[in-house]
């Protein structure tokens, strides 16, 4: 049997990548906290193991898919590291949408030390993502990214080598950006339509069909559309991403799927 790809993290985007691996015949291990994720894992055809250790060296590339950059960092310093040693070559894809700056410096550290590490935040939901329709949005060496474009083509539909080790989170929040804003152009457009005396949830129908249509993010603004005319808050859903101003002036998003 060929050499699993392991995930560390078995939420909601983890737990879709280890199908996506499994329907297209990949070998998966994978570990999470959870024990629950662990026994949903092995119900879809994958392996769990009991320890990030026990996963490191047998896999061909190790997926991380948690929660925050500070996860991403302590799986990476105290659990890879320390059990895969220097010198290895292991490839690492960290598909968590992390702090560019950090996950850069990160990625500095490791790469000395043999971790191949290729930055791959997802624009998607853990939904679009399991219909196919996920995009990688990658910072690292091209030659690595070659390495797992097998792996890559059975996880996204599209994928965009952005540039260096950061690079992907940075476009990850220029995208969310333009998402955030289509989320509010169509609330304002809703919004004055019923003003003007129409029946919004009609003219949602209708701006699905006319020119203000826009395919970047329509169904995240519709869902977002939907609740605001269903009395709910419009507010970003489990799988959303928010960028937030800090100083320096580069945004941080943290992921929410794992």
């Amino acid at each position: 049997m060929s050499a699993p790809v392991a995930i560390v993290g078995l939420g909601l985007m983890g737990e879709v990548y280890a199908r996506r691996l499994i329907d297209a015949n990949f070998p998966v291990t994978g570990f999470d906290i959870d024990p629950a994720r662990r026994e949903r894992l092995a119900e879809i055809g994958g392996r769990p193991v009991q320890s990030i250790a026990e996963l490191a060296r047998p896999a061909r590339c190790i997926i991380i898919a948690v929660f925050s950059t500070d996860q991403v960092e302590d799986v990476v310093e105290n659990q890879l590291l320390p059990a895969l040693g220097d010198g290895l070559g292991k490839i690492v894809l960290c598909m968590s949408t992390c702090d560019p700056d950090q996950v850069a410096a990160l990625a500095r550290q490791v790469i000395p030390r043999g971790i191949r590490y290729l930055d791959v935040p997802v624009s998607g939901t853990s939904d679009q993502v399991r219909r196919g329709d996920g995009v990688a949005l990658i910072g690292g060496d091209a030659a690595i990214v070659d390495e797992v474009k097998d792996i890559l083509d059975a996880l996204f539909a599209r994928r965009f080598h952005i540039g260096d080790v950061g690079d992907g989170g940075r476009a990850k929040l220029a995208v969310n950006l333009i998402l955030g804003l289509n989320r509010l152009a169509l609330a304002e457009g809703l919004v004055f339509a019923e003003r003007l005396g129409l029946d919004p949830a009609a003219f949602l129908e209708v701006a699905r069909g006319s020119a203000s249509y826009s395919h970047d993010g329509n169904q995240r603004a519709q869902d977002g559309a939907r609740r605001f005319l269903a009395g709910r808050p419009c507010q970003a859903d489990a799988e959303g991403r928010a960028p937030h101003a800090r100083p320096g002036g580069r945004g941080r998003s943290e992921t929410v799927d794992a």
